[in-house]
């Protein structure tokens, strides 16, 4: 397996990068979302080029991120570890800070020069109200290219990650390849719901707010191979 997460990443959809690397639900408001591999590639390029072009980010800086389960989360994560950044998700001193809507609270609490909110809604839309002393991220990274090279090498924190994400692998029964659905609730570690696969090239159906009742029908038409308990 490759040294760093850029590498992983690109490996997985190389393959095939149209074909769907992950499908998010959420139950409680019926949204669905699926992104191919090539679009994720989009998102997290215009991620990583947002964090090195427009806010001057070096590899190495801190990254704060308070953002649950969700595609967007996928592309910001992935975005900062192409840029060779090292994420964290505890208080802090931080360059850069992405929060979810609902923990803007929490969020002015951390020392960060740049700051973005993800209203984390359907069809990627914009916040109604952007709050101050924060950019809107969907709004501010489509402004940006969709191809970015990351340096070559690993982050400061991708073999630890990596290595985690392996073992994670091994312990939930993710084989190669496999079509996997994870309950976002139950598996809130990014290692679980997005690197763990990533190491195996498998796709993923990420469900929030999952409704039991609707499981054995999204089984059959995701084509899940796997389900994460």
């Amino acid at each position: 397996m490759a040294d760093n997460i850029a590498r992983v990443f690109a490996d997985a959809i190389a393959t095939n990068p149209n074909r769907p690397l992950l499908t998010w639900y959420d139950d409680a408001s019926g949204d669905r979302t699926e992104l191919s591999g090539a679009t994720l590639a989009n998102w997290v390029a215009k991620t990583a080029n947002l964090l090195v072009d427009e806010v001057g980010l070096a590899p190495g800086t801190p990254a704060g991120v308070l953002l649950p389960p969700h595609w967007q989360t996928a592309a910001v994560l992935l975005g900062c570890w192409s840029a060779k950044l090292s994420v964290v998700d505890t208080a802090g001193d931080v360059d850069v800070l992405f929060a979810a809507a609902d923990r803007l609270d929490e969020a002015q609490s951390w020392p960060a020069d740049e700051r973005y909110a993800l209203g984390l809604s359907p069809m990627a839309a914009p916040l109604r109200q952007v709050p101050p002393g924060f950019a809107d991220y969907v709004v501010e990274v489509r402004r940006h290219g969709d191809h970015f090279t990351p340096q070559p090498g690993p982050g400061p924190v991708d073999a630890h990650l990596l290595r985690r994400a392996e073992a994670r692998a091994t312990e939930l029964g993710i084989l190669p390849g496999a079509r996997v659905l994870v309950d976002a609730t139950r598996h809130p570690d990014p290692v679980d719901w997005l690197l763990a696969p990533l190491t195996q090239a498998a796709t993923v159906v990420l469900c929030a707010n999952l409704d039991p009742a609707r499981l054995p029908t999204r089984l059959t038409t995701e084509q899940v191979t796997h389900s994460i308990p």
